[in-house]
Formats: C-alpha cells, structure tokens, sequence
C-alpha cells in the first residue's frame, strides 16, 4: 500500500477514480445535475470510524438512485490508502452517476465517478463538544422531498444558502424547520432534545439527512433503555425540552447551550451520551 503522501494534488490528498488528479470530466452528471451523492467520515489513528455503516450508506443511496455497480473493494482500498498515517482526519467520497446519457435520462452511464479526499479535522469541534454552541433559528426553510429524504446528495443548494444566513447573521448552527412548519435538522446536523424522561428526534420521511450519527446515538439510546420518538414537532417543542443537541459523524455530540433567549444549562444526558461515544471511537 502506497503513502497518503503519494497522492498530494495541490496540497489535498486526492484521487479520482484511482488516479491523482483534480480532473472531472465537464460532462459529468454530479456537476451537470447533482446526480450522485456522498458521505464525509472521521479518520483516526488511520483508520475510518464506522466504515462499515458509511459503505452502507453509499451502497444504499447508489440502489435508490440506481446507480450501475461499483467496485466496492477498490473503493476501500483508496480510502484507506489515504486514510493510512493519519492521526485525525476528515476523509470525503463523492460518487456520481459518471458521464453519459442525454439530458435528464441518465440511460447508459454504466461507470460512476468516485472522488475520495482527505482533508484537517475541524478543531473548534473539540470545543464545541465540552461547551456547546448556541444555535439560531434558520428563516429559510427545507422544502419537501419525499423521493430523496434521508440520503446525502449532492444538490445541497437549502445548505450552501442556509450557511448564508448563518453568516450573515453571526451563528454557527441553526436549526432549520421545513415548509409545513416542523423541526427537521441543524444546517449541518441532526437534531435531538428531552423532556423528561423521553428523547425526540424528527421525522425524516420528506426532508432531512438521515446520518450517521445519527443512527449511532438512536442505538445508544435504546442500549441505555431510555424511549425515543421520531415525531413531527413543531418549533414549540424545544421550548419545553430540558437538553437540545446536535450531531453529525465529524462534530460528534455538541450540546445546544441556547436558542435565541431560551437557555439549557444542563447537558447531563449529553454528557453520558459523549462518554459513550467516547468509547466507542
């Protein structure tokens, strides 16, 4: 197995389909209509955390989108090439339909893109766990997309725009509602709060990604015996929750400390949750 190092392209490690290169084909699908999807994964120590369940995640999307096959042991072998040396790390794979087809119709694209890369962990991460963050509500909302929702494509315009106004008006996350006026996720993060003895966490059926994290603590949570509803709520709810959080494969668990003039001084099923995670990674 080749060095990480071999595969430097303008200071990021990078392969496409196997090669060194930054070269993407103008004609390909995912830049053309956003037809692929991806996933992005913590490496430590040089090995990808929970690799297994990414795969799955890839393998599942490429089903729903009808993608032709992939080679599935190649593709692990260029993550961990890349993924070799690292002590903390952030490793991306971006697969598209490839090129081909005419317009819309996508009929003939027998070889997908993959592009794997490798870039720094986030340190303020770090912080963000042991302090927490507080979180905006987001004015834009998530539109409906029920044929999509749960997976990570590539068309991720709400984000980029939603990013936007997190700029523009000074946060870091924001929680964002969808169309109809319920709770759906974080800009770049699933949602989750109690109340009492109960954990909720939105409905993803028709917008939303479903992550891995995500599944992560949703397991952890019925490992500890404690209920969990996947529900449709209103923005309300978090009014009455006594823990908010969010999470996301990179970010880990980071406890939501405030939401506008609402306060949540006291993360302690987060903390249990983190120690747990902590083991676990």
């Amino acid at each position: 197995m080749r060095p990480y190092r071999a595969f430097f392209i303008g200071g990021t490690p990078l392969l496409i389909n196997g090669i060194p290169t930054e070269a993407v084909s103008a004609r390909d699908r995912g830049l053309a209509y956003g037809d692929g999807h991806f996933t992005t994964m913590l490496v430590k120590q040089g090995q990808v955390i929970w690799w297994p369940a990414h795969l799955a995640r890839l393998q599942h999307a490429c089903a729903r989108l009808g993608f032709a096959e992939l080679p599935w042991d190649t593709l692990a072998t260029e993550v961990a090439q890349l993924a070799a040396g690292q002590t903390q790390a952030v490793a991306k794979i971006v697969l598209t339909r490839g090129s081909g087809g005419r317009g819309y119709d996508g009929a003939g694209c027998n070889t997908p893109t993959r592009i794997v890369s490798l870039a720094p962990y986030p340190a303020h991460y770090l912080g963000w766990q042991q302090n927490g963050i507080a979180a905006l509500i987001c004015q834009q909302q998530l539109g409906d997309a029920p044929m999509l929702a749960g997976l990570k494509t590539l068309g991720r315009l709400e984000q980029v725009l939603l990013k936007s106004e997190l700029a523009a008006r000074g946060g870091v996350e924001g929680i964002v509602l969808n169309s109809r006026g319920f709770l759906v996720e974080g800009v770049s993060a699933n949602l989750f709060w109690r109340r009492g003895k109960t954990v909720f966490t939105p409905d993803l059926s028709r917008a939303g990604i479903d992550g891995i994290m995500r599944k992560r603590v949703i397991m952890m949570l019925k490992q500890m015996g404690i209920e969990l509803r996947v529900v449709e709520a209103p923005l309300e709810s978090l009014w009455q929750a006594e823990e908010v959080w969010l999470t996301n494969t990179l970010m880990g668990i980071v406890p939501v400390t405030s939401i506008g003039d609402v306060h949540y001084p006291s993360p302690v099923l987060i903390r249990r949750l983190q120690e747990r995670l902590v083991i676990e990674v």
